[in-house]
């Protein structure tokens, strides 16, 4: 018997249709970012076999080697937002400074990108993925991750995934490449309350703090947890929302701000995560989301996940 499944544009105009103050504007920016992280998972597919895949021999602005499928993404997602009409701001991981959108074609919301979080794993093909968060430019480009509007990643894996949540929970879709559009795959994706998986680099184990090595301890003691560890933060955080237990990057004695940055990757997951009934935490245990952030690129430590494993993590940190 036949089943319509949702597509995510269907979806997005079904949420609008609830909105009684509804101007369009935030739907046009969600298929904006919808068709071009289609059109970067078409080359992330084709990263094998055209000369886009490998080092542009370049260093962004953090002194991180930029890859030639990094550099793609970023010039492909600035220039469809900027040139959409929906944004005021644009603000990427790749670049140092924000772009705004020229007058005349400027919109209402500010748009915090990575575009291709997880490059170093392009050459090995693994799992990476693009990160998006977006906020209303009243507010100004540093806000805190409460005030977030939408935020959601789309994984390049085995199969392209659209998660993403507007403030009335998290949904999924998975993109059918037979006819070109994400269907609705995990409709209210929810975490589990406890989960026995945990995932952190255990190389940088001597440089976290007396009680981040206490909690792994205390794991391996036990008995009952499994270690898995991508190194993609889209890899590995969407495993932890999909399968419950915890994600941790903590700040270390070489990185004592931690190493993610807080608008462009901790507060989006943060968002998603509490969205689905988990937890996360940052700095000082703070809410990553009632940090006002300083300037664009802070970085933050995070830990999140289930909100039982969350909550055994703080208690080794008190």
């Amino acid at each position: 018997m036949y089943k319509k499944i949702p597509t995510l544009t269907d979806f997005i105009l079904e949420e609008a249709r609830k909105t009684h103050d509804a101007t369009g504007s935030f739907t046009l920016l969600m298929n904006q970012i919808e068709n071009v992280t289609k059109i970067i998972a078409s080359h992330v597919k084709a990263s094998g076999l055209v000369d886009i895949m490998g080092k542009t021999g370049d260093t962004n602005s953090f002194g991180e080697e930029v890859q030639k499928l990094d550099e793609f993404s970023n010039q492909i997602m600035t220039d469809t937002l900027i040139g959409g009409g929906q944004v005021h701001a644009v603000v990427s991981e790749e670049m140092e400074q924000e772009v705004y959108a020229p007058e005349g074609n400027s919109g209402n919301y500010i748009v915090y990108f990575d575009p291709l979080d997880g490059s170093s794993n392009i050459d090995t093909n693994c799992p990476i993925g693009t990160i998006f968060s977006i906020y209303r430019k009243d507010g100004g480009l540093l806000q805190q991750g409460r005030q977030q509007v939408a935020a959601g990643y789309v994984l390049y894996g085995s199969s392209v995934m659209f998660v993403y949540s507007a403030g009335t929970g998290v949904n999924g879709f998975t993109l059918d490449p037979a006819i070109g559009s994400f269907l609705l795959s995990h409709p209210m994706m929810k975490i589990a309350e406890h989960g026995e998986i945990y995932s952190i680099n255990e190389a940088y184990e001597n440089l976290y703090d007396d009680g981040t090595k206490a909690y792994l301890a205390n794991l391996k003691q036990e008995g009952k947890s499994r270690a898995r560890y991508v190194g993609s933060l889209v890899a590995d955080a969407h495993r932890t929302l999909i399968k419950g237990g915890i994600y941790l990057y903590p700040a270390d004695s070489k990185q004592t701000e931690g190493k993610l940055r807080l608008m462009l990757e901790v507060n989006p997951f943060a968002y998603l995560i509490e969205q689905a009934g988990g937890k996360a935490v940052a700095k000082d245990l703070q809410n990553p989301l009632d940090i006002m952030p300083s300037h664009i690129h802070e970085r933050s430590p995070i830990v999140l996940g289930s909100p039982t494993n969350v909550s055994q993590y703080i208690s080794f940190q008190q």
